[in-house]
């Protein structure tokens, strides 16, 4: 995700430092590991009220998923920044979905600019955010029609990886970029 960013020209930090968390232009969780543990090292407090103070941020898989409160993956609190629930994809398909699936656009913002619908997008997961409200911005199915993009003020998060999603990826990238340059 690091070296996608820097593609787009931004510089990137990895830290657990929230002086330095606070002091950055915006926020991204990254979109791998289990819920439990992410619950286990991050710390929802203090970084709940960073981003309800206005600081932007991009969840991808996985970061998306802290958004809320909780996960059938495990225990753990998460950010509780949106209504919901991650649950697990249900009986019938293969788990984890891995590969290519369309992204449908429900409605447009910043984040999608320049796109159309129905853009291939790359997703592994074996989790989905449950929840519905302005929020939802794309959604994607598989064995369920499930959120996979979410733009909301400053909360903006995608289950897909966008870093593996060619040039539909990139522009999502790009676009929040700008978003941040605004």
């Amino acid at each position: 995700m690091q070296a996608a960013l820097k593609r787009e020209g931004a510089h990137c930090n990895v830290t657990k430092d929230l002086r330095k968390a606070k002091s950055a232009d915006a926020l991204l969780l990254p979109g791998v590991g289990s819920f439990t543990a992410a619950t286990s090292k991050i710390r929802a407090p203090e970084v709940r009220e960073i981003v309800l103070n206005g600081k932007p941020l991009l969840g991808i898989c996985l970061g998306l998923q802290l958004f809320f409160r909780s996960s059938e993956e495990g225990r753990g609190k998460g950010l509780e920044l949106l209504p919901g629930e991650v649950k697990r994809l249900p009986a019938g398909v293969k788990v984890p979905q891995i590969g290519w699936n369309l992204l449908k656009i429900k409605r447009e913002n910043e984040l999608v600019e320049g796109l159309s619908n129905d853009e291939w997008v790359y997703y592994v997961h074996s989790y989905y955010p449950s929840t519905d409200g302005q929020w939802v911005a794309g959604t994607s199915e598989y064995g369920v029609q499930y959120p996979c993009l979410i733009a909301w003020k400053n909360i903006f998060g995608t289950q897909f990886h966008p870093e593996k999603s060619g040039i539909t990826g990139r522009l999502i990238l790009h676009n929040f970029l700008n978003i941040l340059r605004r």
